[in-house]
Order: structure tokens, then sequence, then C-alpha cells
């Protein structure tokens, strides 16, 4: 995806490939794309500023059914050969905005982080966020689940699991990856070595660099692909687009990808630590000669983050799933501190490299359920608030948080240990996001309503490992 890619290049893009068809893809307000297609018959080059109309009254979270009407704007810049079409077709992100004032749709979550890259820019701290997310997830061999008012069941599985050590497999050969060992294995015991490979460069074709990867600590096909830092909105789309080609290229092998964050009991969930850091005119803002070489921007920033952490929550780790692998004394960063090196604190300095233009923070709370555009714009603003309060973030904490004493770390506060504790703190404390007009009061109570609604709809139903406690009461 080139950055500087305009309407008559995509117009070249078109002719030279021979393409047939144009798919505009947008994000609904959970996150996940939809789109629609056509033929060359509907295509011009005054698309991307004249726009597409389309009906939205039936995307998640969106308009009501007397106030539907939107348009897309595709953008150029994100133009790229849809390589899972049978016939030759383009596929472009869209923005989403009124067709009467033609202003941004104020719940479409990639205009929410063009609005927050534009307050950014006016408050002249920076001119530039860069975000670099690491995406973990799981390939699976099979799925199934069934929900009805009278049962429920799921089921995961992976040739890779431990639980089939026994299996007869015809041969069976043993390379079973043991619960919480899975961490770099080279294959045969990593089995999906060539699978990642194909999607990493499917990926890079697509326009987005890969910086490595790696099977992930659980068992049964866990994977990490990381992908080269880049600017808020365009780390959004290019987050889309990774999902997107990884379940595809899953799929073209017989097997499925979920981004669920604990689709496993017993084992390591699915995380997206999330790097971040501040430039203006090309040069970074984060380095300095504070802890970890780090600036007294940087620092604020971070008092920001851990300030407005429990709220940032319900954006950041979205789904009812996202709190069974925030469990405090587990795997997972819930601790609210900040530390060089200790991947037991919530944010972490990374101190790989010297060079001020690597300086960063990493949020380590976050999960790739989330939608990237909501969650890295509600991140940039807590940064940003941090910076403009001057928000201290107190002392480092270097000790391993796991191993503290029960009166020491209960000195040390943690996020919220369920969806409705988000929910709880994300209503309390938004003024933040409202900054700029970012998010507004009306997107506010529209997500909250709508994770309550999920956080109810989980806490009514009877769970299956009830049964197994509770049914001889």
């Amino acid at each position: 995806m080139a950055k500087d890619k305009t309407a008559s290049d995509v117009s070249k893009m078109i002719k030279d490939n021979d393409v047939k068809l144009i798919d505009f893809k947008f994000t609904d307000l959970p996150g996940t794309w939809q789109h629609f297609t056509t033929t060359l018959t509907e295509y011009n080059e005054e698309i991307f500023t004249e726009g597409l109309g389309f009906d939205g009254s039936s995307i998640r979270g969106w308009k009501v059914i007397n106030a539907s009407d939107m348009l897309v704007i595709p953008d150029p810049s994100t133009a790229w050969i849809d390589i899972f079409n049978a016939e030759k077709t383009l596929s472009l992100i869209c923005t989403i905005v009124d067709p009467i004032t033609r202003e941004p749709y104020d719940r479409d979550p990639r205009g929410v982080a063009e609005k927050a890259e534009a307050y950014l820019k006016s408050t002249g701290i920076a001119d530039t966020a860069f975000f670099g997310p690491e995406a973990e997830f799981f390939i699976f061999d099979e799925v199934r689940f069934t929900n009805t008012g009278n049962s429920s069941s799921y089921l995961v599985d992976s040739v890779e699991g431990h639980w089939n050590s026994g299996r007869e497999e015809f041969p069976s050969l043993g390379y079973k990856i043991r619960a919480k060992e899975g961490y770099f294995p080279v294959p045969p015991a990593d089995t999906l070595q060539d699978l990642r490979n194909e999607m990493c460069l499917e990926l890079e074709k697509a326009g987005i660099p890969i910086e490595r990867q790696h099977h992930e600590v659980a068992t049964a096909g866990q994977a990490e692909i990381d992908i080269r830092f880049a600017p808020m909105k365009s780390m959004g789309d290019q987050m889309q687009y990774y999902k997107y080609i990884i379940r595809n290229i899953a799929k073209r092998h017989g097997k499925t990808v979920t981004f669920m964050p604990k689709p496993i009991y017993g084992d390591n969930g699915s995380g997206m630590h999330t790097h971040m850091s501040l430039w203006k005119e090309g040069k970074p803002l984060f380095a300095g000669n504070g802890y970890a070489g780090l600036s007294d921007m940087a620092l604020f920033y971070i008092g920001g983050i851990l300030k407005h952490a429990p709220a940032l929550t319900c954006l950041t780790n979205p789904t009812t799933n996202s709190y069974k692998r925030l469990v405090p004394g587990f795997e997972a960063p819930v601790n609210l501190a900040y530390s060089a090196r200790n991947r037991s604190a919530a944010i972490r300095i990374p101190t790989y490299s010297a060079n001020p233009k690597a300086k960063r923070i990493e949020f380590r709370t976050p999960d790739a359920a989330c939608n990237p555009y909501i969650a890295f714009s509600a991140m940039l603003l807590a940064g940003l608030d941090g910076i403009q309060n001057r928000i201290d973030p107190g002392d480092p904490l270097d000790k391993n948080l796991y191993d503290l004493p029960p009166e020491e770390l209960a000195q040390v506060a943690s996020v919220p240990d369920s969806l409705r504790g988000a929910i709880e703190a994300l209503q309390e404390d938004h003024q933040f996001l409202l900054r700029g007009d970012v998010f507004n009061a009306d997107f506010i109570a529209n997500w909250i309503d709508m994770k309550q609604k999920e956080y109810d709809a989980l806490r009514l139903r009877p769970h299956p490992y009830e049964f197994g406690m509770y049914y001889d009461v």
C-alpha cells in the first residue's frame, strides 16, 4: 500500500492488471471488514472524491433504518489486487461520510482514526504517531461450537495440540507441543513454518513489510507475525489487511485462524503488544535522558496510558473473552506499572537499540480482538492527555511482578477483570476521548450499550463447566 498512490495510479493498476471488479471494504464498529463489489462500469476517478452510496442500516453499531444513507470514500493509497477472488479484483479501503453534510460519520472507525491524527497535529506536540502492534493468533485444524436454549459446547483442535499425543495418526510421530512450551520450536514440532512464511510473503506483496514470524508460547498452533511500524491510520489499514490475508491463506490450506484472546483453557492467550512513539518534523520525541533513555514527553505519555488504562481496556480489550486472558497472576500483563525489559509490567520500554529513532513504549495489555482504528486512537488520546497534563507515571517497577509479596503487589493497580468492570471504567473516565471531537458522547454511549449487551448475553447463559461444579447441589 503506497502512501502516495493517486486516483490515476489506481486507474493504471486496473489497466495493467486487467482488473474486472472493484471491491470496496470498510470496517464496522466491532472491527470486522464489510464489503460490496462493482464491475468496472461503476468505476471512474471521481469516486475518490464523490464516493459511492450504500445503505448503512444493517451494519453493526451504525445507523437506524430511517437515517441509513451513507457514502463510502475509497482511499487510493490502499489499492491492492485481491488474490482471493477468482476474477481479477482491485480492493480499496474506504472511509464513511454523511451524504448530506459530507462530514465523516462519527461511528466510522477509520474516520475516528483520521480525526485522531488531525487532533494530534492541532496540539503542536507532534505530527506523526507511529504504531507497531504484535498480533498473536491461533491456527487451528478445526473449530466447532453450538449454543441453544438447552445446550452449549465448543471444540478447537490442532494436530500440534498436546492433547493429541495419544491419537492414532497412521502413524503418530510424537511431535506434539507441550502446554506453554511453544515458543520458538523448530520443525517438525513446529508444523506451521511454511504456512506462516506464505502469510508473510503475501502480506509483503500487499505492501505490508514484515519484521519476523514465529510460533508462540501456546500449544496447538499459536503464532505471531510482526509487521513494521507505520503511522496510526495506515497501521489500522494494515491490520485489517493482515487479518484478511492471514485468514484466507489459512483457509486455502484447510485451516482456520482466530484472534480470539483465550480459545484454550490452561495455556497462553493471544495478546497484541502495541509499540508507540511520537515524531515531529522527522525527529523522534521519545528519546531523552530519563529512565531507560526516555524523554519527559515519553514518561508523561506513559502516565496518561497508566491513568486511563482501566477505561482503555473497554476499547483495547473489548470482548468478554478478553478478560479470560487478563487474569492476575498468569501470563498477561494486568499490573499498571512500567519498566525497562520487565515483561510482567503493562508498559515495557524495549531496550534492543540505543538509536533514538528506535525509542518507543510498548503497551502490553491490548488484544487483537479490538478494532485497531478505535484502539489506537484511544491509546493516542490517553498518551496525549498525559503529556498535556504532565501526568507523573510514578516510579518504574523493575521487579518481577509475579514474585512480589501479596502486600507489595496490593499497592500496584491493575486493569479490570471483566468486561463489566471495563464498561464501568469507561463510563467514569472518557473525557480524554472527547478532545478534538475524535470520539463524541454519542459514540461512547453507543459503544457502552453495545458492550453491555455482549456482557449480558454471556452472563445470562449457563456455562458448561457449571454443570460439573453444581449439578448435584
